[in-house]
C-alpha cells in the first residue's frame, strides 16, 4: 500500500483527478470558499468539509438524474 493508509483521496479512475480538481474549484466558487491551488490549510475544516459536502450533493444529482433518463 502506497502512503495513504486511510485510502481516502485515492481515485478509482486515476485519470479522473484532473476533472474532480476543476469540479472541486467551480463548487468552493459558488459556496463563497476561497480555495486555491496548492496549500489550503488557513481554511477552516468547516469550510472544506463544505466543499465536500456540496461535491457529493451534486454528484448524487447528476448520477439520480442520469438514472431517470433527465440529463
Amino acid at each position: 500500500m502506497s502512503g495513504n493508509k486511510s485510502g481516502s483521496g485515492r481515485m478509482e479512475v486515476p485519470q479522473a483527478r484532473e476533472a474532480m480538481d476543476r469540479f472541486k474549484m467551480e463548487v468552493a466558487s459558488e459556496i463563497g470558499v476561497p480555495l486555491k491551488e496548492g496549500y489550503n490549510g488557513d481554511l477552516t475544516s468547516a469550510q472544506n468539509g463544505s466543499v465536500g459536502g456540496e461535491m457529493v450533493r451534486q454528484m448524487i444529482k447528476r448520477q439520480e438524474e442520469a438514472m431517470l433518463g433527465n440529463k
